[in-house]
C-alpha cells in the first residue's frame, strides 16, 4: 500500500491510516463467538448465551479491543512500508468525513533523529591513571583495624582526646527551646572522626568524666535537618564515660582474623593490594568513560525526541516512587513528583542514548560473546565462590542485558579514545576515591 507521511515539526510525522468498516465487523463478530462458547450468565448454561445477549453485554469492550488492535496493526505496517523508525507511541485519533465503509484515522508520532558524529580525531580527552601506593595499603589496614578495635574505660581524671569513645548526655535549645533531635542520654561518637559537628566535638575534647559543659553551636546553612539549618543552639553536654582506643596490633593474628590464607602480614598486604587494584580499575574505567561520553555527545548533532525524553522521565519519577517506597515514606505511590526534577537529566540520557547506539551501529561496537564472559567472570572474581556468581548472571536475562550495557560502553570507550587527543594525567589513589564521590 502507499504510504503517505507529512513532516509536522523537526521529529515529528503525521499520516492517515484507513480501516474497512467490514474487516473491523468481521474481527467482532469472530471475537464474539469465541466469547459466547465460554461466558457464564444468569440463566444461561455456559456455552448456550444467545448471541444477541453476549453482544449486548460485551460488544462495546470488544469492538474497542479490536479497533485498537487493528489500528495498531495499521499503523505497525505503514510504518514499517515508510522505513520509518518510530519513538515513542503514536497518539491517534479518528476522523471524521470518512469515505463510506471505511473509517480514517490520523496517527501523529515521532521518529528517531538522524545523528550526525563529527570527526571524532578533533575530540579532546583527559585520560586519567592511578597507582596503588604502600599508603594506600596503609591506610586500608588502619581502617580494618579501627573496624577491630576494642574499648577500654579510661580513669575518672583522664581527659578525652581523639581517638577516645565519649558516652555523654546532651540537650540543645534554640531560643530556650528544645529542637527536634536535640536531646540524648548514653549517647557514644568517636572523638576527632567527624560523627559530629566540629564545634561539638571540640567541646567535648579536653572535658573528663562527670563534667557539664554548655557552650554554642552554629548549624551550617546546608545542614541535613532543615528545621535547624542556619540556626545558633546553646548545648549543655555532661560526659558519663570516656573510653580509649586499643587497635590490634598488625601481625599474623590479624591476618588470621582476616581470612588470609597463609595468615602472614605479607599475604595480608597483597590481598589488600589485589582489591583495591581492582576498585582503582573501575573506577578509572568509570571516569574516563564519563569523559569519554561527554566529548562524544559534544561531538554530535541530533534533534531529541520528545516522547523518548518523556518516557524516561516517567521511568525516573516511578524509580523515586519506589526509592520512598523502600524508605518506609507513606502513600508513596501518591507523591507529587514533578516531570520537571527529572528532565535536564533524562534529556541528557536520551542524548547520550542515541549516539552511542549510533556509534555503535557505525562501528559494530556490539557486546561479543567472549568479552561479556571475560567481564562476568571479573565481577565474580572478588566472591568467595566466583562460579556461583558466574551462574547467577548467567541465569537471568535481565542482569545479562546488563552487563551488555557495560562492555557497550566500554567498547565506545576505547573506540573514541583511539580516535580522540587525549590527554593522559596521572592522580593519586586519595584523589581518585575522592572525584568518584563528588561524581
Amino acid at each position: 500500500m502507499a504510504v503517505t507521511v507529512e513532516t509536522l515539526e523537526k521529529l515529528e510525522r503525521k499520516m492517515t491510516l484507513t480501516l474497512p468498516v467490514n474487516v473491523i465487523q468481521s474481527e467482532v463478530d469472530s471475537r464474539l463467538k469465541r466469547l459466547a462458547r465460554t461466558v457464564k450468565m444468569d440463566g444461561f448454561r455456559p456455552g448456550k448465551v444467545p448471541m444477541n445477549v453476549v453482544a449486548q453485554r460485551y460488544g462495546y469492550s470488544v469492538h474497542y479491543e479490536v479497533m485498537n488492535d487493528k489500528v495498531g496493526e495499521a499503523f505497525s505496517a505503514a510504518a514499517n512500508e515508510a522505513k520509518l523508525r518510530v519513538a515513542g507511541q503514536p497518539r491517534i485519533s479518528e476522523k471524521e468525513g470518512a469515505p463510506e465503509g471505511e473509517l480514517q484515522f490520523d496517527a501523529v508520532f515521532e521518529v528517531y533523529p538522524e545523528v550526525k558524529i563529527g570527526d571524532l580525531t578533533g575530540a579532546e580527552v583527559e585520560k586519567l591513571s592511578a597507582e596503588v601506593s604502600e599508603e594506600a595499603i596503609d591506610k586500608t589496614i588502619d581502617i580494618l583495624r579501627k573496624q577491630r578495635r576494642t574499648f577500654a574505660q579510661r580513669p575518672a581524671d583522664a581527659a578525652a582526646q581523639d581517638g577516645d569513645r565519649a558516652t555523654i548526655d546532651f540537650e540543645g535549645k534554640i531560643d530556650g527551646e528544645t529542637f527536634a533531635g536535640g536531646k540524648a542520654e548514653d549517647f557514644q561518637f568517636l572523638i576527632g572522626e567527624g560523627q559530629m559537628l566540629k564545634e561539638f566535638e571540640d567541646a567535648v575534647r579536653g572535658m573528663k568524666s562527670g563534667e557539664s559543659k554548655t557552650f554554642p553551636l552554629s548549624f551550617p546553612a546546608d545542614y541535613h535537618g532543615k528545621d535547624v539549618a542556619g540556626k545558633q543552639a546553646d548545648f549543655m553536654v555532661t560526659v558519663k564515660k570516656i573510653e580509649a582506643a586499643n587497635l590490634p596490633e598488625v601481625n599474623e593474628a590479624l591476618a588470621k582474623s582476616l581470612g588470609i590464607a597463609d595468615e602472614t602480614v605479607a599475604g595480608l598486604r597483597a590481598d589488600i593490594r589485589k582489591n583495591l587494584e581492582r576498585e582503582v580499575k573501575f573506577r578509572l574505567l568509570a571516569r574516563n568513560k564519563a569523559a569519554v561520553m561527554d566529548a562524544l555527545v559534544a561531538n554530535a548533532e541530533l534533534d531529541l525526541p520528545q516522547a523518548s525524553i518523556q518516557a524516561e522521565v516517567e521511568r525516573m519519577v516511578e524509580g523515586a516512587r519506589a526509592d520512598l517506597k523502600q524508605r518506609g515514606i507513606k502513600d508513596a505511590d501518591k507523591a507529587p513528583i514533578p516531570d520537571d526534577l527529572f528532565r535536564p537529566q533524562a534529556e541528557k540520557r536520551v542524548r547520550l542514548g542515541l549516539v552511542v547506539a549510533e556509534l555503535v551501529r557505525g562501528n559494530e561496537l556490539q557486546a561479543k560473546p567472549d568479552q561479556l564472559k571475560a567481564h562476568i567472570e571479573e565481577l565474580a572474581a572478588s566472591y568467595e565462590k566466583p562460579e556461583d556468581v558466574v551462574r547467577w548472571y548467567l541465569g537471568d536475562n535481565r542482569r545479562m542485558a546488563e552487563v551488555e550495557a557495560v562492555v557497550i560502553e566500554n567498547n565506545v570507550t576505547d573506540f573514541v579514545l583511539s580516535k580522540a587527543k587525549v590527554t593522559a594525567k596521572t592522580v593519586s589513589f586519595d584523589e581518585l576515591m575522592a572525584q568518584n564521590q563528588d561524581r
